[in-house]
């Protein structure tokens, strides 16, 4: 089963890292992680420094905006399809 860690306790861990003063090795150790978990923080982290531990139900900030915006769209489509329908009723029972 695999452990999981909060984005702060990331952040930490390759703010050690990236400081200098101690191994990779040696700060992974010290919390208990291994090396290639803590390397493949920081590749997150270099990817993108602002977001860069998503996951667990968390979007980039631009794939919720789309994804709500997908959701929008679609809700519009069914309300469009909704009124074409009455409108078809509306017109059939005046004639």
């Amino acid at each position: 089963m695999t452990q999981k860690y909060d984005n702060d306790f990331k952040l930490h861990a390759v703010q050690l890292a990236l400081e200098g003063h101690k191994p990779a090795s040696e700060i992974a150790r010290d919390l208990g992680i291994s090396v290639k978990t803590l390397y493949g923080w920081m590749a997150k982290y270099r990817e993108d420094p602002e977001t860069p531990f998503v996951g667990s139900g968390n979007l980039r900030p631009e794939a919720k905006a789309m994804r709500d915006l997908e959701r929008e769209n679609r809700q519009l489509r069914e309300e469009n399809e909704i009124l074409k329908k009455a409108i078809r009723i509306f017109t059939n029972e005046r004639k």
